[in-house]
């Protein structure tokens, strides 16, 4: 019991630099999902931007919200598949038993 309750304290320092690649991956792959969704959506190639003069503020929220619930999926995804995969291979969870990132 000693044991595991060593490894469980050790696991979560040892999965920041995997948790820092899935964060990279994650916001990579949420761009690319954004790009080809905004496309879709609105047959542009170039989402608007809060700065863009030429856009209204209705375009500019309705971007920016669906840049962020694309975001938060991807970013959900990423974290439990890697979170699953830590689990399976070395039989613990990699964060605290009340777990979230906050």
């Amino acid at each position: 019991m000693a044991k595991k309750q060593k490894k469980r304290l050790k696991l979560p320092l040892a999965y920041k630099p995997v948790g820092f690649v899935l964060g990279w991956s994650s916001g990579w792959l949420s761009g690319l999902a954004f790009q080809k969704t905004w496309k879709a959506i609105r047959h542009e190639d170039d989402a608007p931007d809060a700065l863009d003069r030429d856009r209204g503020w209705g375009e500019i929220l309705l971007a920016a919200a669906v840049q962020g619930a694309i975001f938060a999926v991807v970013r959900s995804a990423v974290d439990r598949t890697g979170a699953k995969a830590i689990e399976r291979s070395t039989g613990v969870w990699p964060t605290d038993d009340k777990g979230g990132r906050d």
